[in-house]
């Protein structure tokens, strides 16, 4: 995908860290100017400053996905830069700590809600229009392998992720003639800084429950993101795309039970 997105222009979200900074170093990698938005300041500029340094177009837009102000003024903040917008991931997310549904107050509810669902919700709101007047675009936003088949003690996070699948199927179907395409991708564990602060016996769990046998990285979803933004995925919209490691695909047993064996 070398210079693919040369003359294009991203904006990504929740870009000041982890799958999110991947992302934008990625597509500035393969040539598209990216607009990066986050809340953290600090490190929104590091990862700008990085793309920069290795010679690519970047522009830092302080933000909070919440707000439809913000929403507004990232897609702005592109259209003003780099003339256009052909892509956009919305990729922030947050959530309360693991707590049964009935331990969960409105307030923890909401916080998943607000960010996850109306955040990517708020950015479709100015990001559709912004594509339309360039042509078309690609929108990929980012669910959870949890929202595939639901996860324990997790009620807020898979009920926002799960709600985007669904937002992005409809606006795929609604905004197909205009030449905008909606898809999902559904990451499973990744190696993000969460995961690493969680500590070796964390990782090690979040390996042994995936097929292959590993926790995934942040290039994995880049690698996937950028191909239903590419070309290639012209005929690809709709779709929510697990990259799991084969997480969502069933049970795996250990070994096969034999019929008359003793349970």
């Amino acid at each position: 995908m070398q210079r693919e997105f040369s003359g294009r222009v991203a904006l990504i979200t929740g870009a000041s860290q982890g799958i999110g900074a991947a992302l934008a170093e990625a597509f500035a990698a393969a040539g598209a100017a990216v607009v990066i938005m986050a809340r953290r300041a600090d490190r929104l500029a590091e990862v700008a400053d990085r793309i920069v340094a290795a010679g690519g177009a970047a522009r830092a837009v302080v933000g909070d996905v919440t707000r439809d102000d913000s929403a507004r003024d990232a897609v702005a903040a592109a259209r003003e830069e780099f003339g256009r917008l052909d892509v956009a991931v919305n990729n922030a997310a947050d959530g309360p700590p693991p707590r049964l549904l009935a331990e969960l107050t409105p307030a923890d509810f909401e916080r998943s809600i607000g960010v996850d669902l109306t955040g990517t919700f708020l950015g479709m709101r100015h990001q559709i229009p912004a594509m339309i007047d360039s042509g078309g675009g690609a929108i990929v936003n980012l669910a959870s392998v949890a929202a595939l088949g639901g996860i324990s003690h997790f009620t807020a996070y898979v009920a926002a992720k799960s709600g985007i699948i669904g937002m992005s199927r409809t606006a795929a179907l609604d905004y197909a003639p205009q030449g905008v395409r909606v898809n999902v991708v559904a990451p499973g564990p990744i190696l993000t800084e969460h995961l690493r602060a969680a500590g070796p016996t964390a990782q090690q769990a979040a390996a042994a429950a995936v097929p292959i046998g590993r926790v995934g990285t942040t290039d994995d979803i880049a690698a996937a993101v950028l191909w239903l933004c590419s070309d290639a995925a012209s005929y690809v919209t709709g779709v929510t795309l697990p990259v799991d490691g084969g997480q969502s695909a069933g049970t795996r047993l250990e070994r096969p039970y034999t019929p008359g064996e003793a349970l």
